[in-house]
């Protein structure tokens, strides 16, 4: 005779008495729900995890050090019984039995009266997954069915366009480094949300295929001037589709407040009255160094590491960057947007007083299929990213953090 299916029920335990036996990883696992979900959860074990351990030293649950006796389910509503001695279990189960008390085993869920769901959330909604066949004791294959719900409802896949939530407005979005698998969840979901997606050239482009044929793309490097800036045609464009009741979402490479103008973008849309929402991204100063095999910090070799743009020569009285003082640090220094004033950035910092065989590295596209990595010296850099023919966009990274990782020059 087949087994008759558990029936599904959301437990609302705030200020009820729960019950947890055992102090390990099980309750490790399932303590910080319980503790999310408001309830009064007692936990009786004479050992516990570091983290449980933390739990309640900052009074979110109450340990009594010792093992299971009678009577300590009493007045409980819900219990975990996840102890290593199954003798005690056996007796917290049938305790829990004779005061009608939910109780799940960790080690023997036939005999439990309850069994815990594989859990996810996404923007409000608790995803609960317990499967009845013949592999519902694997707890892998729930939680891979859970894995693939929580995924489809936070990048919009899942939900019947007619049933997704639009809300008319801007969403500055930080699209990550270039691999789309990059970008953060939110910002995926948003994505399969909008109306309207305006984005940039070091954008992460594969996600644009993604999106659904009613939307509209629109490359910001080609909005029409006119009597704007470039920056002002772009904030402009923002207005207008969102006080048309469109979900816009302005799609950046790596970080919108990274040398990425988001701020000022955002003052516009404030200005002119328009919800905003910042998503951040993945910034390619950390993660293109990372991707090539460099860290931008080491033990014993780099404390620190500074970012900043070289878009404009050391010697143009537009910079801001005060290069003689970045010349005296011992740590690393990401430049982005640097590659056409690499010579001159190199000379800077050498004349005040960087060793010239200090090393470089420059990642091209990283993070894409085409990323490519050019090793150099301050020295030598100049020439080098011509002989080898580097192009925008990539990341420079000076310092001795270069000769650390195992990655090498192409």
């Amino acid at each position: 005779m087949a087994e008759n299916p558990a029936y599904p029920v959301g437990l609302r335990l705030t200020g009820r008495k729960v019950v947890v036996l055992g102090g390990g990883q099980v309750a490790q696992r399932r303590l910080p729900a319980l503790i999310a979900a408001g309830a009064d959860v007692l936990l009786v074990s004479p050992e516990a995890t570091p983290s449980v351990e933390a739990m309640a030293d900052t009074g979110e649950i109450t340990w009594e050090k010792r093992p299971y006796a009678e009577g300590d389910l009493a007045d409980a509503w819900y219990a975990l019984i996840a102890t290593s001695d199954t003798d005690a279990n056996t007796a917290a189960s049938a305790e829990a039995e004779a005061h009608r008390v939910w109780c799940v085993r960790s080690d023997d869920a036939d005999r439990a009266t309850a069994w815990t769901p594989a859990t996810g959330h996404s923007e409000g909604v608790t995803v609960a997954v317990l499967t009845t066949d013949a592999r519902g004791r694997d707890p892998r294959h729930t939680a891979a069915i859970r894995d693939a719900v929580v995924e489809g409802l936070r990048d919009g896949t899942l939900v019947a366009p007619h049933h997704r939530t639009r809300t008319a407005g801007v969403a500055l979005v930080g699209g990550g480094p270039g691999d789309p698998d990059l970008i953060t969840v939110r910002g995926r979901r948003l994505l399969a949300e909008a109306d309207v997606v305006i984005a940039d050239r070091l954008g992460p482009r594969d996600l644009l295929a993604e999106l659904p044929p009613h939307v509209e793309v629109i490359d910001a490097a080609k909005i029409p001037y006119g009597r704007f800036m470039a920056q002002e045609a772009i904030n402009n464009a923002l207005i207008e589709h969102a006080k048309q009741g469109k979900s816009v979402v302005r799609l950046k490479g790596g970080d919108p407040y990274v040398f990425g103008r988001g701020m000022e973008e955002l003052h516009a849309l404030a200005e002119a009255g328009i919800p905003c929402t910042v998503v951040p991204g993945i910034s390619s100063s950390i993660s293109v160094p990372g991707a090539a095999g460099i860290p931008v910090t080491h033990r014993g070799v780099a404390h620190e590491f500074t970012v900043v743009s070289g878009h404009v020569a050391p010697d143009d009285e537009r910079s801001l960057v005060d290069w003689p003082s970045l010349a005296k640090l011992t740590g690393t220094l990401v430049v982005l947007m640097g590659v056409d004033k690499i010579g001159k950035i190199a000379e800077t910092l050498v004349a005040h007083g960087k060793s010239p065989d200090t090393p470089v590295a420059l990642v091209q596209e990283g993070t894409t299929a085409a990323q490519r990595r050019v090793d150099a010296t301050l020295a030598t850099v100049a020439e080098t990213v011509v002989a080898r023919e580097v192009r925008p966009p990539a990341v420079i990274v000076i310092g001795e953090v270069v000769n650390v990782g195992p990655e090498a020059s192409e």
